[in-house]
């Protein structure tokens, strides 16, 4: 039996850095499965970052490498939630 609490090995969590105003693309900032999932999850919501739970894009954005900018294909899957974190942090209506 283990004290320690149970992780989900499958759990996906991926960050994206955006900043409102430029032109450039969003960037994945961190991603990781399991207790590094975890972790990013706790990060962001210490700071009040905004979460979107979507796994299938979540696993699409598991495949960009660190610091890069995402792919074209993913603009308006990615557009969307960003639309999302804004409206629910208060950012525009």
């Amino acid at each position: 039996m283990s004290t320690e609490p149970e992780t989900d090995e499958h759990a996906l969590a991926v960050a994206l850095e955006y900043e409102i105003g430029t032109r450039e693309a969003p960037r994945v900032t961190a991603k990781g499965y399991g207790v590094i999932a975890e972790q990013i999850i706790a990060v962001a919501e210490e700071h009040g970052v905004v979460i979107e739970a979507n796994p299938h894009l979540a696993e699409v954005l598991s495949g960009v490498e660190l610091d890069e900018s995402i792919p074209i294909e993913l603009y308006e899957a990615v557009a969307e939630v960003i639309g999302f974190v804004l409206r629910a942090s208060g950012k525009i209506n």
